[in-house]
């Protein structure tokens, strides 16, 4: 079975926002880079992959600059570097079809927005017939608050909760150290 990795929305525009203060994962960048270096050395498929939000006038309008990868992360240059403008990889880019041109089978996940983007990513990729590995350590997220009372689930209560729906439902859950063999 061909593997991709897929590295969601690691990019500026999360550190342009107050809440970066707060992330779960600040070496994120380092994390994800075991698994390109894994994923490279495998021969794997790596896939980039970048939120947009035209015409918003915040962090991810691509006006302002920020829609791209953070320092430390370096495509190579056969390596795809999409651009959405949903929540999951799938929707409004051709990553489905690109998977399915190389064979791929079997996905790993990583990005930020634990439990937006990457979970999302997941769920799709998921009912799609794609054998799903979540890499938690290798994702991020910040302080979320409850849409109506305001009270905000800590990081470290978004991603159990991610884990918890995701795990023998959607996917495997792994970190990177189990992944390498390091």
């Amino acid at each position: 079975m061909k593997r991709a990795l897929i590295v969601i929305d690691v990019q500026e525009s999360f550190r342009q926002r107050a809440s970066w203060a707060e992330v779960s994962n600040p070496g994120v960048v380092g994390k994800v880079n075991q698994l390109v270096d894994m994923s490279r050395d495998a021969g794997d498929l790596v896939v980039w992959v970048l939120h947009s939000e035209p015409g918003s006038g915040d962090v991810f309008d691509p006006a302002l600059g920020h829609v791209r990868l953070i320092d430390g992360l370096e495509p190579l240059d056969d390596e795809q570097v999409l651009t959405k403008t949903s929540h999951n990889a799938f929707t409004t880019t051709n990553l489905q079809q690109t998977l399915t041109q190389h064979g791929v089978r079997e996905l790993l996940v990583s990005g930020i927005r634990t439990e937006q983007c990457c979970e999302t990513t997941t769920r799709v990729g998921s009912d799609l017939g794609f054998d799903m590995t979540f890499v938690t350590d290798a994702t991020a997220t910040t302080p979320l608050p409850h849409w109506r009372t305001g009270k905000v689930l800590g990081v470290e209560e978004v991603v159990e909760r991610t884990e918890y729906v995701l795990a023998g439902r959607f996917a495997r859950i792994s970190d990177v150290a189990t992944l390498t063999g390091s």
